[in-house]
Order: C-alpha cells, then sequence, then structure tokens
C-alpha cells in the first residue's frame, strides 16, 4: 500500500512515541505497518479500547500473518493476570445501589431514602478509586467529582461514612467475601506492579484510558507507543485520562483523513477552535482527502438518549414507510439505566402503579418527586434522562417503543437498516456515508458563555472542554454527506455555495441547554434538569392530557395540522405532551 509521508516518519522512527492521529486517519492501518516492520522474533502486544475494537484488530493482524502480535483490552489482560486460576468469581453485572445498600448494612440519617444515596455514592467513590492510579483511598478526594449543589452538600456530611463502607466494599471482594466486578480486577493488577514480557507495546485509543491502566503501561521496559486522538476524549465520566498529554514521547502526527472531504475536514477544525474561549490552543492540521459519493449507510447521532429518542419518536412517526432502523448498542441499553431500572419503572411510579415496578430502588420510592429527590443528591444523570421522557411522552410510551421495536434489526441485518440511531459515545470508531445532528449539542454562544462563569470561579474547563469534543467526533463519523442545526455551525466557518457535503437543518433547542447545565454543575449551583416538573406542575401544564379524544377535538386538530400549526403549538393548544400529538396524528393518517 502506498503511505504518507506521516506514516513513513512514523515506521522510520524509533524509541517511545506517541502519534495523535485525527477521525478517519488509518491509525489501524500505521499500527499494523509499524508491527510489520518489526523482527519476526519480536513480541508484540497490541492493547485495543474494548471487547469489539480487539477482535476487528485481531483478525486484521492475523489477516497480515502477523502471528506475533497479542490483542488484548485492558481488562482481558488483568483478567489473566488477576483471575484465572484464583478462587475470585465475577459478578459480570456489576452491583445495583440496593444490593450495596444489604451487603454493607448502610444505615440512612433519617433522610428519605439516604440509604440509597450513600449507596450510590460508595459505588461511584469505588469505581474512581480502581481506575485511578493510587494506591490507597485516602490518596483521592471523591468529592473533587461531585458538582451538583445538593450531592456535594449530602457526600460532605457523610464523607467519613462513606469512605469507610467504600474500603469494606473492596476488602470484602478482595477477601473473597462476595463477587467481584470488572473494575476491582483491574486495579489489582495495577497494584500488583505487573512486568509483560514484551519487546512493544501498542495502545490504541489513549486519550480515553483509565489512570490506572495507563500506570501499568508507562511502568513497562518495551518500547512504548501510544495512539490516539486528544480531541477525541470524551470518557472522563468513566475516569478517563487523557494519556496524550501526559505521555512525555517523541510525539508524531497522522493529519490526513481518508473519512471525509476538507470541508467537514474545516467545520471540524473550526468546532475545535471554540477551545480559545478555554484558553486552550489547538495546534491540529486536517486534512480532508476522501472523495466519497456513497449514501448507503445512513445515521442520526446525538449527544443524549433523549435527544436520540427524540429524534426516533419523529423518525417513525413522519416515515411510516420506512421498516427497517437500528440502534447503536442495541435498542434496550436506551431504555434501560446502568443500574437496572427501566423507562417502564418510572413510567409506573410516574402514574402511581407502583406494583408493577421491578426494578428494587423504583420501588421503594413513594412518587416521582422521591426520585427526583434522590437523582438531585446523586447526580444520576441516567434516571434523570428517564424521568424527562416520561414527563415528554407519559402514556404513549409503550405504544413508542413497541413501534420502534417492530422496526429494530438484529447487529447481523444492520447493512440492511434505513436508518441506524446512536449517542455519539456510542458510536465511538464507526463511520456512516450521511448523517444527521440532533439539537442537543453544544454551542458556540453558550460556550462563550459558560467560559466567562467559569473565569470568574477560577474553576477548570474538563467538562466544557468534552463537550467541544463530543460534537467534533460526532461531525467526524460522516463520509460524505453532514446535515447540521444550523445553530451549531461556527461563526468563523463558511459554507461552500451549493455545498453537496453540508446540509442545514433550521431547528430551535428544545430540550435542555447543555452548556449551561454544565456550568453549573461546575460552579456547584442548584441545576433544574431540562424541561424538568413536578407531577402537579405537569398536569396543571397540560390539563386537558387525560381527556379522551372526540370528533370535535379531531375535527380540529385535522384542520389545524394540514394548515402547518406545529407540533409544539398544537400541543399548547389542547394542553397535551408533543407524544399525544403525535400520536394522533399517527392514527388520524394525517401525514398521508
Amino acid at each position: 500500500m502506498k503511505l504518507t509521508s506521516e506514516q513513513k516518519e512514523i515506521l522510520s522512527g524509533s524509541g517511545n512515541m506517541k502519534i495523535n492521529a485525527v477521525a478517519g486517519s488509518g491509525k489501524t492501518t500505521t499500527i499494523i505497518e509499524y508491527a510489520k516492520s518489526k523482527p519476526a522474533k519480536s513480541k508484540i502486544l497490541y492493547l485495543a479500547f474494548n471487547r469489539s475494537v480487539k477482535l476487528d484488530a485481531k483478525r486484521k493482524f492475523q489477516q497480515q500473518g502477523l502471528k506475533n502480535v497479542t490483542v488484548e483490552t485492558a481488562h482481558s489482560l488483568a483478567y489473566r493476570h488477576i483471575v484465572m486460576n484464583s478462587p475470585y468469581r465475577i459478578n459480570a453485572q456489576g452491583y445495583k445501589i440496593h444490593e450495596i445498600a444489604k451487603i454493607l448494612a448502610l444505615i440512612g440519617d433519617g433522610e428519605k431514602h439516604s440509604e440509597f444515596v450513600l449507596a450510590n455514592h460508595i459505588k461511584k467513590y469505588f469505581s474512581y478509586f480502581c481506575n485511578s492510579d493510587k494506591r490507597t483511598f485516602e490518596d483521592l478526594d471523591y468529592l473533587e467529582i461531585v458538582t451538583g449543589f445538593k450531592a456535594k452538600a449530602f457526600v460532605k456530611l457523610h464523607y467519613s461514612y462513606i469512605l469507610k463502607n467504600t474500603k469494606e466494599l473492596f476488602e470484602k471482594m478482595e477477601q473473597g467475601k462476595m463477587d467481584i466486578t470488572h473494575d476491582f480486577y483491574l486495579k489489582k493488577f495495577q497494584l500488583s506492579n505487573p512486568k509483560l514480557a514484551y519487546d512493544y507495546i501498542l495502545f490504541d485509543e489513549g486519550q480515553d484510558a483509565s489512570a490506572a491502566m495507563l500506570e501499568v503501561f508507562f511502568n513497562q521496559e518495551a518500547v512504548k507507543v501510544i495512539v490516539g486522538d486528544t480531541h477525541q476524549q470524551i470518557y472522563s465520566w468513566r475516569f478517563a485520562v487523557n494519556s496524550l498529554e501526559k505521555a512525555d514521547y517523541q510525539t508524531y502526527f497522522l493529519s490526513n483523513s481518508f473519512r471525509f472531504n476538507q470541508e467537514i475536514a474545516d467545520l471540524a477544525l473550526s468546532v475545535l477552535n471554540w477551545k480559545k474561549y478555554l484558553d486552550l490552543k489547538v495546534n491540529l492540521t486536517i486534512i480532508g482527502s476522501a472523495k466519497n459519493k456513497e449514501l448507503k449507510s445512513k445515521a442520526i447521532i446525538a449527544r443524549t438518549n433523549l435527544g436520540l429518542l427524540l429524534k426516533a419518536i419523529e423518525f417513525v412517526t413522519k416515515n411510516k414507510q420506512v421498516q427497517n432502523i437500528y440502534f447503536e448498542g442495541n435498542f434496550n441499553s436506551y431504555t434501560y439505566a446502568e443500574d437496572g431500572a427501566s423507562l417502564y419503572d418510572v413510567l409506573n411510579l410516574y402514574n402511581n402503579k407502583r406494583r408493577l415496578i421491578r426494578d428494587k430502588l423504583i420501588q421503594e420510592m413513594q412518587s416521582i418527586q422521591e426520585l427526583e429527590g434522590y437523582i438531585s443528591k446523586t447526580e444520576d444523570l441516567e434516571l434523570g434522562m428517564m424521568v424527562e421522557i416520561v414527563k415528554e411522552y407519559g402514556n404513549e410510551i409503550p405504544e413508542i417503543i413497541k413501534t420502534i421495536k417492530e422496526k429494530h434489526l438484529n447487529h447481523d441485518d444492520k447493512e440492511q437498516a434505513e436508518m441506524i440511531f446512536s449517542t455519539v459515545h456510542r458510536c465511538k470508531g464507526m463511520e456512516y456515508d450521511s448523517i444527521e445532528l440532533a439539537n442537543d449539542f453544544i454551542t458556540e454562544e453558550k460556550i462563550k458563555k459558560a467560559a466567562v462563569e467559569l473565569k470568574k470561579a477560577n474553576l477548570d474547563y474538563t467538562k466544557l472542554n468534552e463537550e467541544i469534543n463530543l460534537l467534533y467526533v460526532a461531525i467526524t463519523r460522516t463520509k460524505n454527506k453532514l446535515s447540521i442545526p444550523a445553530l451549531l455551525i461556527p461563526t468563523s466557518f463558511q459554507i461552500t455555495e451549493n455545498s453537496e457535503t453540508i446540509h442545514l437543518l433550521e431547528v430551535e433547542p428544545e430540550f435542555g441547554d447543555q452548556a449551561e447545565i454544565v456550568t453549573k454543575e461546575i460552579t456547584n449551583s442548584k441545576v433544574p434538569p431540562p424541561k424538568s416538573y413536578s407531577v402537579e406542575e405537569f398536569r396543571t401544564r397540560h390539563k386537558d392530557a387525560y381527556k379522551p379524544w372526540t370528533d370535535e377535538f379531531d375535527i380540529q386538530l385535522s384542520e389545524m395540522f394540514i394548515e402547518g400549526m406545529s407540533i409544539k403549538n398544537l400541543s399548547t393548544h389542547f394542553g397535551r405532551t408533543n407524544g399525544a400529538i403525535r400520536s394522533r396524528i399517527s392514527k388520524l393518517n394525517l401525514e398521508k
């Protein structure tokens, strides 16, 4: 194959190196060529970001006949050293909040559900420690990662109790008194100071490495190569650290993207240049050399689960003829929180049908208000998202989910999908011929305002920086065409006249202000979730939400819809949710 000058420079380099590679720049190809350039007797370890990347890389190395390359993930490597041939047993799903509360026999402070709030923070503190490079819990200040006003106040009040029980949780696993988690054995691996018998170690997606694994990597005697994109770090909420910035190695670049053209490259770079408001320099060149024309694979990408579900609902409602859709990462993962609660559990709580709730944590809640109180003290964003969806769509949710599931394809049939749906985190490393972005990403105006507030408070820009990264990653998933809300276009960017690549969507921000939320979280302010209302407020706002549809209402709705009135205005007029209006329009077959 023909290599670029940058790739040739990497192959001729020696010693430890870090490679900063822009999206679509062929870093896997470069890594394979690097491995091929080394003596056949060399022992090479390739560390992949996750299992799917590992399997794909393993196949590619085998195709090249590179039998001297071992492919692992950080966890598979740790598993071999710590769990294999040991008495440890793994709880693969992890522990739920109510299970931790029971195992540790937690005692609350008298406030409702405080034992569950304690368990939530203990679980996060445990994960924070396991992914860190620290050797004791006392070396970490858990308060550093707690941002919400109520959550921070709660943790300050109970810090010693949270610390004591987090240590006890770790000790119980260490002593074999309970099954271990994936985080636990990764930490044990780091604490064991392992020496890996390889001549070369190639660490891929380095920007999203945990500090624990990074320390293991740095401590090896092998020649070390770390590859990634500084501006694709989007996992700080999972305690990832940007290892490319921490690696004091000779720096190389892969700036030529084979995925998209120069117009997309310029747009991506313009978005990254928003970091100037955060006093961060972007020393980067992106060359878009692709000349793709295909429009076979199409995707809608959102910043959040809520944003994506709203787009999916809008899509299946407007495009009745579409039969095949696909959600990256399985559709169920969008309707279940990591801790096990489902959208149906929250809906049943909302409707006061507590006997139907399966999740034990939600069962303990007497009302949506109680659940929101728990969310405010724990910063459980997934549950917060579910509450928002339930408040917006109410009892339309079962029918909506049924419609989506009926059209959803299995993973093996993904290529037949007429539209693919994904959040940015789930499509990391993916590419599509054409993408459309939801309107839940951060804007330049909000970055500017948020940066001023943070500067006044003398606080760091980590979360805000990651919001910019998320938009950059989303934009660079396309190979050919990009449909993007006009509000997301940087003021410095000029779209090519009669552009065939970038299509502007004239939409208004509807569901929350991501920059404002991030800023207020960082400055420890009390942050009401976007579009968050109590049950009473919600029912007052939609006073006719539960009245049956009459013939008179149907005639009014038909006339107004045909005249072009928006869903939002129809919702206000009839006193019902957007979801109820869309559902009725669908039932009356008005689109046709």
